[in-house]
């Protein structure tokens, strides 16, 4: 028998206390038991979103409510400015595509953030914009893309701000009204510590106005649905919840409650840091560049010699620590060491060791123990 090691940027690790709270009896969903319940998820997430506005929900990955955004701001035809510096930000940019949008691209390297100043241009050049979509904490390059600056330049023009959020929040700062934010979105399997299958969504004044005017087809992730059933006398939902799930958030809100919104953001600093020092110790190179690095998720350039594959597979199957591998174009040259969510010291220490012993049974020249002497540094000069 083995313990299973999680270390990957979504699905995350969950607490027990989540999964138990999950393992309750049902109830039904239009009962004064719900509509209390839901109240306080619903105050719950405008403290973790750090906004007073509505914050939606719905029973999908984080992709459902990408897609939300996208058909509730816009018609057929609009002008959108897309930012994609990986993965998601393509996603993004698909998605607007799918739905008939003039899409300007703002495409960079994987390892490069996305420029405000770049945003600030396409908008003068492109005054009929009507909405501008960036990827805050990149998942699939640990890129951190710097949303408070493009925020201040976006509140200046009438198109609305859409931030992909989903490994942002609950891992790195993410103040959505005072940083002009209009759309956050986020997703309950990072660092929300829950289990794959809610999603939330911010929604400001400016965001509404431009929702009005919207002619894309929508039902189920109708905000208008949503949120005329959220403000009823008895909170609810326009359709049938995932119960167990909302169950869950509310005690994940409770637990993110009682660490505090910037103790949170400073442990997945450390952790994020102890991460790096110690990859960096082994001689290991990371992707992300310094400037824009964030705290969710860790990833590592595969040293020459050895292959990325076989080294994701041997951790998992000979160690049982999960590490993601690189996506699209990456596959194989880069893996990624996830800790947003529920992680601690020990979890970035045991995953440092099996990357060791994985290295030096590859054959990859490396000292055994110098990542983790490292890391044990880094936890001990920055106690949490």
């Amino acid at each position: 028998m083995r313990k299973e090691y999680m270390m990957t940027p979504g699905p995350t690790p969950v607490p027990a206390e989540i999964l138990l709270s999950q393992a309750r009896p049902m109830f039904h969903h239009r009962t004064p038991q719900f509509s209390e319940l839901l109240a306080d998820i619903e105050d719950g997430l405008k403290y973790i979103f750090e906004t007073k506005n509505d914050v939606l929900f719905f029973a999908s990955s984080g992709t459902g409510v990408m897609e939300s955004s996208v058909i509730n701001l816009l018609s057929a035809g609009d002008k959108v400015i897309c930012c994609s510096n990986g993965k998601f930000g393509e996603r993004l940019i698909k998605l607007n595509e799918a739905y008939g949008m003039n899409v300007v691209k703002l495409e960079y390297p994987w390892d490069r953030v996305v420029n405000p100043e770049d945003i600030k241009r396409e908008l003068d050049n492109n005054p009929d914009t009507k909405a501008v979509y960036v990827v805050q904490s990149e998942t699939s390059t640990g890129i951190l893309n710097d949303v408070k600056a493009i925020g201040a330049i976006v509140k200046n023009y009438d198109a609305v701000f859409v931030v992909d959020s989903i490994t942002g929040i609950g891992a790195v700062e993410c103040k959505t009204d005072e940083w002009n934010l209009d759309v956050v979105m986020t997703g309950s399997q990072k660092g929300l510590m829950m289990p794959p299958g809610l999603a939330a969504v911010s929604v400001s004044d400016k965001a509404w106005a431009a929702s009005e005017k919207s002619t894309l087809p929508k039902f189920y992730f109708s905000w208008k649905k949503a949120a005329d059933s959220l403000h009823k006398p008895a909170p609810t939902t326009p359709f049938t919840p995932a119960i167990s799930l909302i169950v869950g958030l509310g005690e994940a809100i409770r637990l993110m409650r009682r660490e505090g919104l910037e103790n949170i953001a400073k442990r997945h600093a450390i952790l994020a840091e102890a991460a790096r020092t110690g990859a960096e110790a082994m001689g290991l190179k990371l992707f992300a560049p310094a400037n824009g690095r964030g705290s969710a998720v860790t990833p590592v350039w595969v040293p020459e010699g050895v292959d990325g594959g076989k080294l994701v597979k041997l951790l998992k199957d000979e160690y049982g620590i999960t590490v993601a591998g690189g996506q699209d174009h990456l596959k194989g040259k880069i893996f990624r060491i996830g800790h947003l969510g529920y992680f601690d010291r020990f979890d970035i220490l045991t995953t440092l060791a099996g990357i060791e012993m994985v290295l030096a049974e590859l054959g990859h020249p490396v000292t055994l123990g110098m990542g983790i002497q490292a890391a044990e540094r880094v936890f001990m000069d920055n106690p949490f």
